[in-house]
């Protein structure tokens, strides 16, 4: 219930799966809700992903070896991981800052926030796809990690055990003798796999497009191809925004922009760093035989989604700006790579092709509450890899840190302060 000190109507800028969950829960507090996007709904990296729901992975990107994998990519344009060497002090003073967390310390101590955040939103996707009947191919069968070597095998044991030592999250190990029983599409070859039984999936369009009408039938409002021009403010506050559909005014904001939002730092008056790290999808028709269970094959850095209609392959971290091309030799580097793993890696009906910018931050976290300056304006982005994945626990955060609730995680370690 609203009292008089909380706000009663709240404008969300970007309608991807964190800001439609930003609606859901203001939505659920009795919040009258806006969300306007200079796009379409769910358009951007919340369309074309996996569709992963993750509490496995908790390790961040800021991990020991990934500077000298982002230096040795400057020099391999086929890289999955790659840094494209350009003029952009931002971009070099964000790889300055996160080659400085690339160490085991602050591993842990991000692992352990990604930890709660990843753990709180599972708890919150299992009630809402309960209580809201969402149609979206939720499947709780877990996540795959297949390894192609006995070398690619004896690392990632040594990471699975660090995951349970660490944090208390374990995998079911396969040999290779037992995988193409436990999944017929898997090739013979193989030298076993790590299966996260805790982990979930879904179709990542069918659930933005399930849980926006659910919310447009609870009256939350959205206006696509609505582009933010301006924000005006006085006196500490926004009082309104000016865009392309003219002036819109609310009690309370909330940018959920992605890898947009650090255009926005001057005028929220705060730090944004963030870098678009550029990621590839193809889906396409499914093959015969079809993937049981969604995957990763970290010796390629590949994810395969089967689908109820359709089968996904996606990979790539690309620092390279705001491109919006998609190179027809990524598409077929993802093709190539299922290649060693699957008896049919792949079909010839392509559906779709896509890019997206993840919004990524140089300590691996997102970036949830108040704007230090403003006193109405919440930020909920940056959210890397693991926009899907965190997306429930971050609207769940905004509503009770704008309603003046009790978090039900830790705010701390995400909040914008850290940056100031």
């Amino acid at each position: 219930m609203i009292t008089s000190s909380h706000p009663e109507t709240v404008l969300i800028v970007g309608s991807g799966i964190v800001g439609i969950a930003c609606a859901h829960y203001l939505s659920k507090q009795g919040l009258k809700v806006t969300v306007i996007d200079r796009g379409t709904i769910a358009g951007a990296c919340s369309h074309g992903n996996c569709g992963y729901i993750c509490p496995s992975h908790v390790l961040p990107l800021t991990e020991p070896e990934a500077i000298r994998t982002a230096a040795k990519s400057l020099l391999q344009p086929n890289a999955p991981f790659r840094v494209k060497p350009r003029f952009s002090p931002a971009m070099w003073n964000w790889m300055w800052q996160f080659a400085r967390r690339c160490n085991h310390r602050q591993m842990l101590s991000a692992g352990a926030a990604l930890k709660a955040i990843l753990d709180a939103s599972m708890t919150e996707y299992r009630r809402l796809v309960k209580e809201e009947s969402l149609d979206c191919e939720w499947k709780e069968t877990g996540l795959l990690y297949v390894l192609q070597t006995d070398k690619g095998m004896k690392s990632f044991a040594e990471t699975d055990r660090f995951l349970t030592d660490h944090f208390g999250v374990s995998a079911q190990r396969i040999d290779g003798s037992q995988l193409s029983e436990f999944d017929p599409a898997l090739n013979d070859n193989l030298a076993g796999a790590f299966h996260y039984t805790g982990d979930a999936s879904v179709r990542p369009d069918r659930l933005n497009a399930n849980w926006v009408a659910k919310l447009k039938q609870r009256g939350v409002t959205f206006l696509e191809q609505c582009e933010l021009k301006h924000i005006e403010k006085e006196n500490g506050r926004i009082v309104r925004l000016q865009t392309s559909h003219g002036p819109l005014e609310a009690d309370q904001f909330v940018i959920a922009t992605g890898a947009w939002s650090t255009r926005l730092g001057k005028s929220l008056e705060c730090r944004i760093p963030i870098e678009p790290g550029k990621g590839y999808s193809v889906t396409m028709s499914r093959p015969s035989p079809c993937p049981k269970y969604p995957m990763l094959l970290p010796e390629h850095k590949v994810g395969v989604s089967p689908f109820e209609g359709g089968y996904r392959l996606g990979s790539m971290m690309e620092f390279c700006g705001y491109d919006e091309s998609i190179p027809e030799k990524r598409i077929n580097q993802l093709r190539q790579s299922a290649k060693p793993y699957l008896r049919t890696p792949d079909t010839k009906e392509t559906q779709s092709t896509w890019y997206g910018w993840r919004p990524m931050t140089w300590d691996s976290l997102p970036i949830i509450g108040q704007a230090p300056r403003l006193a109405n304006a919440y930020l909920a982005t940056g959210h890397n890899m693991l926009g899907l994945s965190m997306a429930t626990a971050t609207g769940r955060l905004v509503s009770e840190m704008m309603t003046q609730l009790t978090p039900h995680i830790d705010p701390e370690p995400y909040s914008p302060l850290r940056f100031a």
